[in-house]
This record gives C-alpha cells, structure tokens and sequence, in this order.
C-alpha cells in the first residue's frame, strides 16, 4: 500500500483522538497552571490542599446537578433553559414547607419538603415535554418561556424575597458529609452513575441517542418518541430541582435565582465534555470533566486573586473553544459526529 495514502488517513485519526480527549487534557493543563502559580507566587500547593478539592468538589457538583438531566436532552437534540429557575422554584417551595411545617418537624419536615420541592420541578418538566412532544414548539423557545414562567411562580410564592428557614437537619442536608464526603458531592456522584448507567447501559440510552441523530428511523422503528421527551424533560427537572433543594441546604433559605448564576456553567459543562450542538453525542463522563473545568477556573482565579466576574470571561472563551472542537470534529468525519 502506498504510505502516501495512509499517512493523511492516520493523521486524521491521530487529530480526531486528540479532539476527543481535548476536555481532560486541558482540565490538567489548567490545573498545572495553578499548581504552577501556586508554587511560584505562594511556596504552596494548589491541588494537594484539601481545603482546595473539597471547594472545587462542592463548586464541581452544584453545577452537575443541573447539567446531567440537561445532557440526556442535549443528546437527545434538544435543550432545555428552565433549569435555572426550576432549580430556584425548587428551592423556594422546600423552604416554604418546612417553615410551614415549623421548626419541630425533624427528618419528616424534610422528606416532605423535598417530595413536594421535586413535584414542583417535575412539573415544569412536564409542561417543557408537551410543549415540545405534543405542540411541536422548539425546545429553545418552549423552554425559554417555561424560564420566564418559573421564575415568575418563584418570586410570586416567595414574595419576591428569600424565604429563610432555621432546621437543625436542613442544615445537616446541605453541609453534613457521608464518611467525610460532603453531602452536595455524595448526591452529585451517585445521580452522575446513575445517569451514565442510563444513558450507556439501556434501551433508553440506545434511544435518547438515536433521536438525537435520526429522530425519524427512532418513529419508524416504534418508540413512543412523545413520551420518550417527556421523560427526559422531566428528568431535566427534576436534577435541577436537587440542585434547588441541596441549595436551601447550604444557606438555610431559599431563593428564586439560586440556578441563575449556574445555568450557563450547566449548558457550558455539557458542551466542554463533548457533546455536539446537534445532538446524537455526548457522555455524562464528559459531562462531569467539564463541571470540573468550570469549578477549577472559579476557584483557580478566585485563588490568583482576580475579581470574581472574570469567571464569565473565562467560561465563555471556553465555551467558544468547545464549539469550535466540535465543528473541527465534525468537518474530520465528514459532517457525521
């Protein structure tokens, strides 16, 4: 065979492994940078200081939990700009019902406040699923209503202010640790499992797959396509809505923006770990190196002592560069993710 035909081929794969792999490899090289930093400018360490991983542990989760819902519907070829006020909508109502319930209520104040601060989740996810399935409104639009529309259900419950509640195992909920873990990094890595078991090990990945890439050969070959985005909106949900109740946890009030400042490092988190703007690709794996990307640059800069909006900056440039890496990928294979 002719080396000048297979070399172009090999060097094509070798770069598309490269694009591939690109997420990790720039989580440690911005994690020797601030090793780096830290060495030169402090004598001391930036990533062997627990102080440190257990922040950017803590930073890494609160956005995993509006991201990993939001990756089963961005594979899906959707997306889905509710979460930040469902997750606040969330926040909100648990507050509430435990303060109605009163201080004396104990663990059972707090099961049925998150019982009750999930339904509420779950049903902007059930309004984003029919307006989506059954109205055939565009994701991007439906949900940007619903965004709008929680938010406002939000502030009108509250009152248009934080609901501040005093629970002895509200605040254990939100800034206890499970065999020195925190609780908030606990729950994020077992709905991370239990999301990627989803999504790679059952029909209902195989299926959230191939809508995202064909949604026409997934209706001829049977699947309830309807109900399968109304589950996926609905799981969207209900993950913020963790985020919302792990939230009145770590303050002890709830509060109708406690997802507005995450959602673009949510949406940033799914396209980082390699998901593709038209959906059929993307891992909850990847997902999760990219909340830690984005935690290591919030805590990283924070840590060289730059003002905390420089977060924006920097997010959004990678942001760019993760689109970019996709488009790169695409034109390697074709136009085919």
């Amino acid at each position: 065979m002719n080396p000048a035909l297979t070399t172009p081929k090999t060097g094509a794969s070798f770069l598309k492994s490269l694009l591939n792999a690109w997420s990790w490899l720039f989580l440690i090289l911005i994690l020797g940078f601030f090793e780096l930093y830290a060495q030169s400018e402090t004598g001391g360490t930036f990533i062997f200081r627990a102080y440190n991983v257990q922040a950017i542990a803590v930073a890494a989760s609160q956005i995993l939990l509006l991201a990993l819902g939001l990756t089963l519907v961005i594979v899906a070829g959707h997306i889905d700009l509710s979460i930040g006020f469902t997750t606040g909508l969330a926040a909100v109502v648990m507050a509430l019902v435990i303060r109605g319930l009163g201080v004396d209520g104990g663990w059972l104040a707090l099961l049925l406040a998150v019982l009750v601060g999930l339904g509420a989740a779950s049903l902007v996810g059930l309004v984003n699923g029919w307006l989506v399935a059954y109205l055939n409104v565009p994701s991007f639009i439906g949900t940007l209503g619903t965004y709008g529309i929680a938010r406002g259900m939000a502030l009108i419950v509250a009152g248009g202010a934080t609901v501040s509640v005093r629970s002895d195992e509200l605040r254990a909920f939100g800034n206890g640790d499970i065999l020195g873990f925190p609780v908030p990094v606990v729950i994020a890595a077992l709905l991370a499992i239990a999301c990627h078991y989803l999504l790679t090990h059952t029909r209902f990945g195989v299926h959230t797959y191939a809508l995202g890439a064909n949604r026409a050969s997934v209706e001829r070959a049977g699947v309830d396509v309807k109900r399968h985005l109304i589950l996926l909106f609905v799981i969207s949900a209900v993950t913020a809505g963790i985020g919302g109740l792990i939230y009145t946890g770590r303050f002890s009030a709830g509060a109708a923006n406690a997802g507005e400042p995450i959602l673009l490092y949510a949406v940033a988190a799914v396209f980082i770990g390699g998901a593709s703007l038209t959906g059929g690709q993307g891992t909850v794996t990847g997902t999760v190196i990219g909340a830690f990307i984005i935690a290591v640059i919030q805590f990283g800069l924070v840590f060289c002592g730059l003002p905390p909006y420089w977060q924006f900056v920097a997010v959004g440039l990678v942001i760019i560069v993760a689109v970019l890496v996709d488009q790169s990928k695409g034109r390697l294979t074709g136009g085919r993710p």
